[in-house]
């Protein structure tokens, strides 16, 4: 059985479009498990049923954390099951779901699997990652490669829809709490990866996806966390040259920006001084 797993945070009409595009193709049983970071959104607690398992953590956890409390609730009762992350404001392509249930019994040696992500007007919004650590660029690459080939290697996959093969993990793979919101799947992947865990993304996979819908509500606050996330994978997966290298661009960024455009520079600038504070309280743990 597939277990799909999404982190609802006040989205519930945008799960109930999920969880009918679910439904419309699925032949083989499944499982939609919503983890709720809305504690007070009495409008999702209406979805759970048949086939729907609601989860609450009583808070905002963040993205990443919401995703492990679905996956050690589904590790812990089939630990060889197959876990698909998947955002609230996407939808499953028709033939998505049986595309994926073959791919991941056909290829059960690869832990990880990818889709292609359509916006709505059609336009390709992700077919695989990037990475280049003597620089420390990350891209969400929006092209896809030669039509003959099916599936293709990556750095990393967005957490907007991971499959996951349970079965190839020692133990629950999860997130690192350290990321709130913004490159905790790519941490995530880059990490399974250094272990041996092999990631591809799937043509014949397909999802469809609002980017921005959830969020970008608040546009200063994502720029704040998406701006110390990156700078916790920086410091993460290259060396401190590349983390200080981005980091000055940052800043200058934010000062050039400053005066056309304050809200985004005040944002930036949180989430430099929030990585500051992380930085400053490892530094204090070392002394003791």
């Amino acid at each position: 059985m597939v277990y799909l797993i999404t982190v609802n945070y006040y989205s519930a009409e945008l799960i109930q479009t999920l969880l009918d595009s679910v439904r419309s193709q699925a032949v083989e049983p499944f499982c939609l498990v919503i983890v709720n970071n809305s504690p007070d959104d009495k409008a999702v607690r209406s979805l759970a049923g048949p086939q729907v398992e609601l989860l609450e953590t009583g808070y905002n956890a963040g993205f990443g954390e919401g995703c492990n409390v679905g996956l050690r609730w589904v590790y812990e009762r089939e630990p060889g099951a197959i876990a698909w992350l998947i955002n609230p404001d996407a939808v499953l392509q028709p033939g998505a779901l049986a595309q994926a249930q073959d791919y991941c019994r056909m290829h059960p040696d690869i832990s990880m699997v990818g889709a292609v992500i359509d916006q709505p007007d059609g336009q390709i919004w992700f077919t695989g990652g990037e990475f280049n650590p003597a620089n420390g660029r990350i891209v969400a690459l929006e092209t896809l490669p030669d039509p003959a080939i099916a599936a293709w290697e990556t750095a990393w996959i967005t957490g907007c829809s991971l499959l996951l093969n349970l079965g190839n993990f020692a133990a629950c793979p999860e997130f690192d709490p350290v990321f709130f919101l913004y490159y905790e799947d790519f941490d995530f992947c880059r990490r399974y990866l250094a272990q041996g865990h092999q990631l591809r993304v799937v043509a014949a996979i397909r999802v469809t996806h609002c980017p921005s819908s959830i969020a970008h509500r608040d546009r200063p606050n994502a720029l704040e966390h998406s701006t110390y996330s990156y700078l916790v994978a920086l410091e993460r997966h290259t060396s401190v040259g590349v983390l200080l290298y981005r980091l000055a661009r940052i800043v200058a960024h934010a000062a050039r920006i400053g005066f056309v455009d304050s809200a985004r520079a005040i944002a930036i600038i949180k989430g430099v001084l929030h990585y500051g504070e992380r930085v400053s309280r490892f530094g204090q743990s070392r002394q003791h």
